[in-house]
């Protein structure tokens, strides 16, 4: 996921001027904290998607220069954070990508199946984690259904 930019909002909205009012005479909230809190949830909220389960892997490039400055970057979560090293940090086009090659050689590697069960869960473990709760007598109405998919 390549993210051009820091996705803020449009600030000439109504409803985002009353939010912001509504902020700043409650909780004495700062528009433009408010405005980088949101605009950087929606960041980490687009390139999270990269990953999808615990054998996913993928790149996350932040294409925008104001992603170096310590003020945006540590409103990031911590999973984001913990990979954004200053070797990953203001690259140039050539060296960004040089890490991302270097990257996707070393993931298109063929996985060590024994090393990936060691950290995965069986369906037992799952279960034993989360005891099913006890079926009430009834028509069952009103209760959520679990389906289970094999992949």
């Amino acid at each position: 996921v390549i993210m051009f930019g820091v996705p803020f909002q449009y600030t000439l909205s109504h409803v985002l001027r009353a939010r912001l009012e509504y902020l700043q005479t409650h909780y004495q909230i700062r528009e433009q904290d408010f405005l980088n809190f949101d605009a950087l949830r929606q960041a980490s909220q687009c390139v999270g998607r990269v990953i999808r389960s615990k054998t996913d892997y993928g790149l996350m490039i932040f294409a925008d220069s104001r992603y170096n400055r310590y003020d945006k970057r540590s409103k990031l979560p911590k999973w984001i954070q913990q990979f954004m090293n200053d070797s990953h940090l203001n690259l140039s086009t050539d060296m960004a990508i040089a890490h991302v090659k270097h990257f996707l050689r070393l993931m298109g590697q063929p996985i060590d199946q024994e090393a990936l069960q060691s950290v995965l869960l069986t369906l037992e473990e799952v279960e034993r984690l989360n005891p099913a709760p006890a079926q009430p007598n009834g028509s069952g109405e009103g209760g959520a259904m679990l389906v289970e998919t094999a992949i």
